[in-house]
C-alpha cells in the first residue's frame, strides 16, 4: 500500500512539474526575464520610469529611475492655469492638404511649442519637453491614472509644424521595456521618415499590461488604459496638433493593448496592428501563465472575476473590430530566419512564440467565426524577437498609413 501511495506521489510530482515548468518559464518570457540578445528583454538598457515622485539633478536632462516596487501614489503637480478643454477628441480629421506638403518645409527640424500646456480632462498636465533628435521629443506627464510622473516619445514627421493636424501612429511596447524602446530596438524613425504620420510612444510599464488594474475589485493606480486613452491622446491632439485619424501598434504584450484599446473604445483608432501580441487571454493555460506574472492584481481572480478576464481577452471582443483594420502577425516558437537553428526547446524566445502562436490562431478564427476581416501572417518558424517585428512593421505599414490618410 505504502508503495502504490509512493508512486501516485511520485506521479502527481512529475505531473505539477510538467505543468508548472512551462508556465513558470513563460511567466519568466512574459516579464521580460531570461531573453537572448537581440529579443524583446534583452532590448531594454534604461531604467522604466518610477512610480514614486521623479527627481532630476539641477540641469540634467530628465531621465526616469526605477523604484524596484509595486505602482505608489506620487504628488501630481497642480493644474497649469489656463482653462482646459472639455471635449478630448474634437480636433478635426486631418485633410490631404494638412500633411506638409510645402517643399520650403521638408526637411526642416520642427520647433517645439513652448511652455502653457493644456491638460487633460482628468488633470493630467505635461511638465517638461526634451527634444533627443531632430525629429523627436520626449515629454514627461504628471498622470493622476498612475499616480506617478512617467515618459512618451514623439516622432514628427518632416515639415511637422505645431498649427497643423497631423494623422498618428500610437506605438505600444512589451513587458520589460519602456517608451524608449521603438526608437532602441526598430528602425520606425526610418520608416515613419517620409510617412506624414506622427509617431507617439506612451510609457506602458514593465509589465503594465494595457489595463486599468483590477487590485481586488478596489482599482486605483495603476491605470494604464486610462493613461494612454484618457490622458496621452488628448494631451497630443489639444498640445502637438496630433489629429483624430488614428492607429495603434504593439509588440507582446503592446498588441494586447493595441487591440483591446481599438475594441474598448469604439471609434478611436482606425487601423490596429499586433506583432506577437497576446490576443486570447482566457485561452486554455493562458490565465494560470498570467496569474503566475501578475497574481490576481491585473484582471482580478481568473474564475471568480472570469468576465473582467474576458473583457479584456481580444478573441473574446472581436467583434468589436468591425469597420477597423486589423493585421496580426505570429511565429510559432519554432528557429527561423533570424534565429540560432541549435536554439534549445527550453529558451524563453521559443516558448513564448509558441504560446503567442496559439493564441494569435485563436484571434484569426474568432475574427473569421464573427464576420471580422483580419489580415493574419502567421509566418511558422520564428521566435519572440524583434527582427522579426522590424519586419512586420515594415510589411503592415502602407496599410495602416493609408488608413489613417497618411503618405
Amino acid at each position: 500500500m505504502r508503495t502504490r501511495a509512493d508512486r501516485l506521489v511520485v506521479v502527481a510530482g512529475v505531473v505539477s512539474l510538467a505543468v508548472l515548468l512551462p508556465a513558470v518559464i513563460l511567466a519568466l518570457v512574459l516579464a521580460g526575464v531570461g531573453f537572448a540578445s537581440g529579443t524583446e528583454g534583452a532590448a531594454r538598457n534604461e531604467a522604466v520610469p518610477s512610480f514614486g515622485p521623479l527627481v532630476e539633478a539641477k540641469g540634467a536632462a530628465p531621465r526616469p529611475r526605477s523604484s524596484g516596487g509595486a505602482p505608489r501614489p506620487s504628488p501630481v503637480p497642480g493644474r497649469p492655469s489656463r482653462v482646459l478643454g472639455s471635449k478630448p477628441f474634437q480636433v478635426r480629421v486631418p485633410r490631404p492638404s494638412d500633411l506638409g506638403h510645402d517643399v520650403k518645409q521638408q526637411g526642416k527640424q520642427p520647433s517645439l511649442p513652448g511652455g502653457g500646456f493644456v491638460g487633460a480632462d482628468d488633470g493630467a498636465v505635461i511638465t517638461r519637453v526634451v527634444r533627443v533628435g531632430a525629429f523627436q521629443f520626449d515629454f514627461s506627464v504628471a498622470s493622476p491614472a498612475l499616480g506617478a510622473v512617467v515618459w512618451t516619445r514623439v516622432i514628427v514627421p518632416r515639415g511637422w509644424e505645431a498649427r497643423r493636424a497631423w494623422p498618428v501612429v500610437y506605438a505600444y511596447h512589451g513587458g520589460n521595456n519602456d517608451y524608449t524602446s521603438w526608437t532602441k530596438d526598430s528602425d520606425i524613425a526610418r520608416v515613419a521618415a517620409s510617412s506624414g504620420a506622427m509617431v507617439v510612444m506612451p510609457e506602458g510599464g514593465w509589465n503594465g499590461l494595457y489595463a486599468n488594474w483590477w487590485n481586488g475589485g478596489r482599482g486605483g493606480v495603476p491605470k494604464w488604459e486610462d493613461f494612454h486613452i484618457k490622458e496621452v491622446i488628448p494631451l497630443m491632439e489639444r498640445n502637438f496638433r496630433a489629429g483624430t485619424s488614428r492607429a495603434a501598434i504593439g509588440v507582446s504584450s503592446g498588441g494586447l493593448g493595441a487591440v483591446t484599446y481599438a475594441e474598448r473604445h469604439p471609434g478611436v483608432f482606425r487601423y490596429v496592428a499586433s506583432y506577437s501580441g497576446a490576443l486570447n487571454i482566457t485561452a486554455p493555460g493562458m490565465p494560470l501563465v498570467l496569474t503566475l506574472v501578475n497574481g490576481t492584481d491585473v484582471w482580478g481572480d481568473p474564475f471568480l472575476d472570469r468576465e473582467n478576464w474576458r473583457a479584456h481577452d481580444a478573441a473574446v471582443m472581436v467583434a468589436r473590430l468591425r469597420g477597423v483594420g486589423v493585421y496580426v502577425s505570429s511565429g510559432d516558437g519554432r528557429p527561423g530566419p533570424y534565429d540560432a537553428p541549435d536554439t534549445p526547446p527550453w529558451d524563453g524566445g521559443r516558448i513564448g512564440e509558441q504560446i503567442s502562436g496559439g493564441m494569435n490562431g485563436g484571434f484569426v478564427r474568432a475574427a473569421g467565426e464573427a464576420g471580422v476581416p483580419v489580415t493574419a501572417h502567421l509566418y511558422g518558424p520564428g521566435m519572440h524577437n524583434w527582427k522579426y517585428w522590424r519586419r512586420e512593421l515594415a510589411l503592415s505599414w502602407p496599410a495602416l498609413t493609408a488608413a489613417v490618410g497618411a503618405r
